[in-house]
């Protein structure tokens, strides 16, 4: 509809809106302003429709927002299924989840997390993927992820220590299946690194595992994830091995960790404890860094022996 066919002048000499009735013009006080006598203003229509046009971009600035983080914070796009809408809500630990999304603000405040413990197949990572995607609707930025993929994503990477710190930068952290990575030394060094760093940014952190909760509370099985009391103990035929399989392909953590985990059944060539191999290494060095280094000698070593 053309504006000429909606607006009128009235008995004043004011344009007026023939929908709503108000004064589409106003004039200025007396004396006007600079030579003229009247200004333009909004009718009702005209606000209506300004209020319509800011909120049509902010829900669509929203939306485009929500799709970024999402896409950020899972791995899968079949998790973005994973809501509370799509869940069965008479379950009282989904209950419990619902409200832990209701109560959001004071959980980040109190930096307080959760932890989803039962066999397989009992739901644990559903219920959390429900969380990240209520929160992400919030537009909080949240990571759902697990340590095989977290692993994978490191070992290539020059600066651990930035991709570690990425992690604990999001609102809320959630790892998926802890447990089912390998107990390498290597890998239990990262899941080390990566807890301990967002604990100490003190954001909330939400875990999923398969582990029964007494092996959780069981202090031997958490001095075993301590790496400050751990030996290192290569061995020269997982270097040998190594050094093969990377001339054929580039290596995989999963196989690096694979061969690792053969260590306990091999005959030892080292053992030095991690205190003394310190001693060795500048103290900027984190114990990933001593570890790529000491794979890289032990590969020499065993390409010399070789040769011998």
């Amino acid at each position: 509809m053309r504006e000429e066919d909606t607006v009128c002048v009235g008995s004043d000499g004011l344009q007026y809106c023939k929908v709503c009735g108000e004064a589409k013009e106003a004039f200025f006080p007396e004396g006007g302003f600079m030579g003229m006598k009247k200004h333009s203003r909004q009718c009702a229509c005209d606000r209506k429709a300004y209020e319509e046009e800011q909120k049509y971009f902010k829900d669509k600035e929203h939306r485009e927002l929500v799709s970024r983080n999402t896409s950020i914070c899972f791995d899968e796009s079949r998790m973005e299924e994973w809501t509370f809408e799509n869940a069965d809500m008479s379950d009282t630990v989904m209950h419990r989840a619902k409200k832990y999304v209701d109560n959001w603000e004071e959980m980040k405040r109190n930096h307080i997390g959760c932890l989803f413990w039962g066999p397989v197949g009992t739901g644990k990572s559903f219920i959390a993927g429900c969380i990240a995607n209520e929160l992400l609707k919030q537009e909080v930025m949240v990571k759902m992820t697990n340590f095989n993929t977290i692993i994978d994503d490191i070992f290539p990477l020059a600066d651990k220590t930035e991709y570690i710190n990425a992690l604990a930068s999001y609102q809320l952290l959630i790892i998926d299946d802890l447990g089912v990575e390998r107990n390498s030394e290597y890998a239990l060094g990262i899941i080390f690194s990566v807890i301990d760093r967002r604990i100490r940014s003190g954001r909330p952190l939400i875990i999923t595992t398969n582990l029964p909760l007494k092996e959780i509370k069981n202090e031997t099985m958490l001095d075993k994830r301590r790496m400050s009391n751990h030996n290192m103990v290569p061995s020269m035929k997982q270097a040998k091995e190594l050094k093969q399989i990377s001339k054929e392909r580039m290596l995989t953590y999963s196989e690096i960790d694979q061969i690792c985990m053969n260590e306990s059944t091999e005959k030892v060539q080292v053992q030095i404890p991690a205190k003394k191999l310190k001693q060795y290494f500048p103290d900027t060095y984190t114990k990933t860094q001593m570890e790529e280094i000491i794979f890289m000698l032990l590969a020499s070593w065993a390409e010399r022996e070789g040769k011998e």
